[in-house]
């Protein structure tokens, strides 16, 4: 970078433009592992702060690459051609949280859990849960449209947003959305920002949707000698026309992770597991619950246990939060992908995935949101065999074009970052790519926003 450029950014930020290589080490990487140096990070507490910035960096032709906690999975915060890391995480002000009209105001830097539990408080809700919610931040969140285990009945993270309040490439500051339930005037910019990546805006401020505070839960845990089964009692349980907060699905290679590590008994023949949990009101919840009990048990589950109170339901999620902990025991470096497909496909996917570990000689992990069909697919190696890191590769390849072949999607809560954009055109075609990067032009002319994001062949910071 320009070091007239490095002068003008530190009068707009002080002490809190760090430049150091100590500093810049620790924003260099995310959740894949991978390592991309940035020239520099700041920590901007407003938004004319990031207004200005961006500014700058189309006047010395420098990226500008937002970054809330660097959870991500698919690079979308990494610096991979230089810039400044803008880490908003000290914009964090939850600024109001209005119990009349259920809407939250908050700043990018905000932790998901934090929001959640001052709606909670209120006897409000803030359903987007994703597995790293209590350090990830809403901006992320916004950023990468996050999902998590309650999407299969609440939706994921563009559900809940009204409004956005957002700096262009451009470094014109963009409001978008309402404050109302309604909202129908012109295109829908809110929409087109949530996902994004931080390649169309930087979001400083959004407007956010609560609900009411469901007032009881039950949590079942069933356990099924093959992914067919469990995957039909899937189906089954929405033919039942009941929609659980949460339905997850481990099949064999997840539940012998954890069997040994789990403060929870497992049946010696489980093939699969599936762990479900119902909200709502207290007497609907226990129907519900016995239907969901009822249903497991005629597609074979060979065990269905049962809990209502706080205690009793966190143990039985313990088997599905000890995957991740206990996933590189198998092996240390995991490639993360997070396809999604028809829940009727659930069964189709799994054998695939079977067949695809033994024809490659691969260890793959493989469990998820199977009510809304999302799988977390993991494939575990040792990072030290080229032959194996190419078999992977390819492991990758094949299983995103079996999820288009079936209806699929590539990416359902991870977003696409730097780690699938040579997909893209697989699942959107390439005049879809085109429209994107149309679109990507329109509000950030000079490449300055999060360049080598999404597409390919992007070019960063155009002279």
């Amino acid at each position: 970078m320009d070091e007239r450029a490095i002068s003008a950014l530190r009068e707009i930020f002080g002490e809190r433009l760090k430049d150091s290589l100590e500093d810049r080490i620790c924003y260099s990487f995310d959740a894949t592992g991978k390592e991309f140096l940035p020239d520099a990070v700041a920590f901007p507490l407003t938004a004319e702060e990031v207004r200005r910035t961006v500014l700058l960096a189309n006047e010395f032709r420098f990226p500008v690459i937002p970054r809330g906690a660097g959870s991500g999975f698919s690079g979308g915060s990494l610096p991979v051609r230089g810039g400044v890391v803008l880490s908003l995480e000290r914009m964090d002000r939850i600024l109001s949280i209005d119990t009349e009209n259920l809407v939250a105001v908050v700043e990018p830097g905000v932790v998901t859990e934090t929001l959640k539990e001052e709606a909670k408080k209120r006897g409000l809700f803030y359903p987007p849960d994703p597995a790293s919610l209590k350090f990830c931040t809403i901006g992320g969140n916004l950023a990468e449209c996050a999902g998590g285990m309650c999407a299969v009945k609440y939706g994921v993270t563009r559900d809940y947003v009204l409004g956005l309040e957002a700096v262009l490439g451009t470094g014109e500051l963009l409001r978008t959305g309402v404050y109302t339930v309604k909202g129908v005037v012109g295109y829908d910019l809110t929409r087109m920002l949530v996902g994004s990546e931080g390649t169309l805006g930087i979001i400083t401020k959004a407007t956010l949707k609560l609900i009411p505070l469901p007032e009881s839960a039950a949590t079942l845990l069933a356990f099924f000698r093959t992914n067919g089964e469990g995957a039909r009692a899937v189906a089954g349980i929405v033919e039942e026309r009941i929609t659980p907060c949460a339905m997850e699905m481990m099949d064999r290679t997840a539940i012998d992770c954890v069997r040994e590590i789990a403060d929870l008994p497992v049946p010696g023949d489980a093939g699969c597991a599936l762990l479900i949990e119902v909200d709502g009101p207290e007497a609907s919840v226990s129907q519900e619950a016995g239907r969901v009990r009822a249903a497991c048990s005629r597609f074979g589950a060979t065990e269905v246990r049962l809990s209502t109170d706080a205690a009793g339901r966190e143990k039985l999620w313990e088997l599905r939060r000890s995957i991740s902990p206990a996933i590189r025991r198998v092996n240390p470096v995991k490639i993360n992908e997070d396809i999604v497909v028809p829940r009727s496909r659930l069964p189709v996917m799994y054998d695939f995935l079977s067949d695809l570990a033994a024809r490659k000689n691969l260890k793959i992990v493989n469990f998820g949101h199977a009510g809304d069909g999302n799988i977390h697919v993991n494939i575990m190696i040792s990072g030290k065999d080229e032959d194996e890191r190419r078999r992977a590769d390819d492991a990758v390849e094949e299983v995103f074009r079996k999820t288009v072949e079936l209806g699929g999607t590539i990416s359902g809560e991870h977003g696409i970052g730097i780690a699938k954009a040579p997909f893209l055109e697989m699942e959107v075609g390439p005049l879809g790519v085109s429209v994107m990067k149309r679109l990507k032009d329109c509000f950030d002319p000079n490449g300055i926003l999060n360049p080598g994001k999404i597409f390919v062949s992007e070019s960063a910071a155009r002279p």
